[in-house]
């Protein structure tokens, strides 16, 4: 008679079927975890219900920081060329949450057109309400950075006087939001301003849950000589140590996030491994994007059975007629109790309880009358997926990520280093001098760089990639904007430089200095005449020998 039950059952304990980690962690998040959430209304509680876009998404990094430490800068370091509606300076500039994303064509899409797009991750975004939205846009750029990841600009956090300022959103529980969802979160401090106001300790105090998507940047640590870093950094230690609730101490990573020249460059070599690490941990995050959203789901999970037994332990100890407001007051005042008893009756882990004081006073408006009883089959849905469902996943993962491939572009480079480039580890060029015309314009500055040649004794007319090394850090430019000088100037790509090639870095270098952008690639009038006419091909020929072997056939 019941066996339409027993089907059910069964069916319900069967595997999901899917073709890839996406496909997967959106079925068992439909199928096994969203009628637990629902049921015990986890939505109103902690984190609104996922779309299947939050799951097709790319890796986000989110930048945080009080206005004027460099965040905007850093976005543009990364991509090195400018947004579509990106505004730098010295006050708050950004005064709204800006997700810089990849599109063929630049344009920037308000907040509610992109809270109504299906197949963008922003639909929650709308439980924000409109104050938000209107402070809310996506700037699309042609950046091959972006095909990899996306970057979320924040406002400047206040401090001082205008903390009293109301943003007329949850400024707060917006971050919150994009730190559940994001890869990575940045903390930008500047190495003048290490004060960490109010609203930016309720910032952190956000980030709850997600302190291993942290990473902590000292900006601008050129502006101040060695001594006085040792001393910033000790600060900065001290200040983090009052706000960050772990007991390990933090990576913080000191470097100067521009393309401008370093002030004092006593530190360079520091500076560079610090972004060299940086960089790392931000390229690979392609690599490692299915692992971070298994594991997201994972914790959500465990939250929401957590919650489930809460919420049910508060519904049987109500009274079922009189006295019903009293009972309420003294469980919200004694939730302490129900958790201890959540814990030993159910074998739950304590770091997967909901934060106490938040938790009692959100449960001030609502009727534990009518709070479900507890449902052991819901219960059941998500035990299932955690013990079967994701580990046919993480069986799926390693093939995965074979065809995934990291960031490349901008700061990061093509993704493999020039041939013996001392530097390893689509702007237009702004200089119209000689655009457009046949002659080489380097060549005007030809017999002035000709002497710091000769001064470095090249060797068979070539100088070796160290010894060109020693003249271009000279300039102050950071490693990564010599590294594309040096990508730009080593045109037969052999690894060194003859004259016309060096003339053409050094020539790239001032140009650099006085504030034009470097070009993807050389235009016509910045080729050496030598070097004209010389495609890929012939480059590979040149640095293998294979050349004279032609002429030779």
């Amino acid at each position: 008679m019941f066996s339409w039950l027993k089907k059910d059952d069964r069916r319900r304990k069967e595997p999901l079927i899917f073709n890839n980690v996406t496909e997967g962690l959106w079925k068992c998040y439909v199928e096994r975890m969203r009628p637990l959430e629902s049921t015990y209304k986890f939505n109103d509680f902690h984190y609104p219900p996922m779309e299947e876009a939050d799951f097709a998404a790319k890796p986000m990094v989110l930048l945080i920081g009080q206005y004027s430490v460099g965040k905007t800068s850093f976005i543009r370091y990364l991509l090195e060329r400018d947004f579509p509606g990106m505004r730098i300076g010295p006050e708050p500039t950004t005064d709204r949450f800006v997700a810089v994303m990849h599109g063929e064509e630049d344009q920037v899409i308000p907040g509610n057109a992109l809270a109504a797009d299906p197949t963008k991750q922003f639909k929650t975004l709308q439980r924000f309400g409109n104050a938000f939205l209107q402070r809310f846009e996506s700037s699309v750029a042609a950046s091959p950075v972006l095909q990899g990841i996306s970057l979320v600009d924040t406002p400047g956090i206040l401090s001082g006087e205008k903390q009293r300022t109301s943003r007329g959103y949850d400024f707060e529980g917006v971050i919150q939001w994009f730190a559940h969802r994001c890869s990575m979160i940045i903390l930008l401090f500047d190495a003048h301003k290490l004060d960490i106001s109010d609203e930016f300790r309720r910032c952190i105090s956000s980030l709850r849950g997600n302190e291993d998507k942290v990473r902590i940047v000292l900006n601008k640590a050129d502006l101040i000589t060695p001594q006085q870093l040792m001393r910033v950094y000790g600060a900065l230690m001290w200040s983090l140590g009052k706000v960050l609730s772990t007991p390990e101490v933090a990576r913080v990573y000191i470097g100067s996030f521009w393309d401008q020249v370093l002030r004092v460059d006593d530190l360079r070599k520091l500076f560079e491994a610090e972004e060299q690490d940086l960089f790392h941990d931000i390229q690979i995050l392609p690599r490692s994007a299915a692992m971070r959203k298994i594991n997201d789901l994972i914790k959500r999970a465990r939250l929401a059975k957590v919650h489930a037994y809460i919420i049910s332990k508060l519904k049987s100890e109500m009274p079922s007629f009189f006295g019903k407001q009293a009972k309420k007051d003294a469980l919200i005042k004694n939730l302490k109790k129900i958790y201890d008893d959540v814990h030993r009756q159910h074998q739950m882990s304590r770091g997967d309880f909901p934060h106490l004081a938040q938790f009692q006073e959100q449960l001030a408006e609502y009727d534990f009358s009518k709070f479900p009883k507890l449902n052991p089959k819901l219960i059941e849905n998500v035990d299932i997926m955690m013990s079967k469902d994701i580990a046919r996943l993480m069986q799926m993962i390693p093939h995965e990520d074979t065809q995934t491939t990291e960031v490349t572009g901008g700061a990061f480079g093509s993704g493999h280093a020039a041939p013996l480039d001392p530097f390893s580890g689509d702007d237009v060029f702004s200089l119209k001098v000689g655009r457009n015309a046949e002659e080489w314009t380097p060549g005007e500055h030809l017999d002035e760089y000709r002497v710091d040649f000769e001064r470095l004794e090249p060797k068979g007319g070539k100088l070796a990639g160290i010894k060109a090394k020693e003249v271009m850090v000279k300039s102050k430019l950071p490693n990564s904007v010599l590294k594309k000088v040096w990508g730009l100037a080593d045109v037969d790509k052999d690894g060194m430089l003859d004259l016309e090639e060096f003339s053409l870095a050094m020539f790239l270098i001032d140009a650099k200095k006085e504030g034009h952008d470097l070009p993807d690639a050389l235009p016509f009038h910045l080729i050496p005449p030598s070097k004209r006419g010389l495609g890929d091909d012939d480059a590979d020929d040149v640095r293998d020998g294979g050349g004279e072997e032609e002429e030779g056939d």
